[in-house]
């Protein structure tokens, strides 16, 4: 997360900065300063860059960057209503 967030910042177009674009809303809901960087279709580029260095295995790379930045949300919007 903090490395999508510094990458995101600085302009790079990398795995985490694009998970960390994918989600910039939720994220920015439950507080966290996610850089306003403009990035077109973050979860297609997400991918493309996935597919680039792991071929065969990007759609399963995707999967569960996806379902980690996921778990993330909840477990922060779970601590925020406590």
């Amino acid at each position: 997360m903090r490395r999508g967030l510094e990458e995101l910042a600085s302009g790079r177009e990398t795995p985490e900065a694009m998970l960390v674009a994918m989600a910039a809303p939720r994220l920015r809901a439950l507080g966290i300063d996610v850089p306003g960087v403009r990035v077109e279709r973050p979860s297609h580029r997400l991918y493309d860059l996935l597919a680039a260095e792991h071929a065969d295995a990007a759609h399963g790379r995707y999967n569960a960057l996806v379902g980690r930045i996921v778990s993330f949300a909840r477990a922060a919007e779970h601590a925020h209503a406590s």
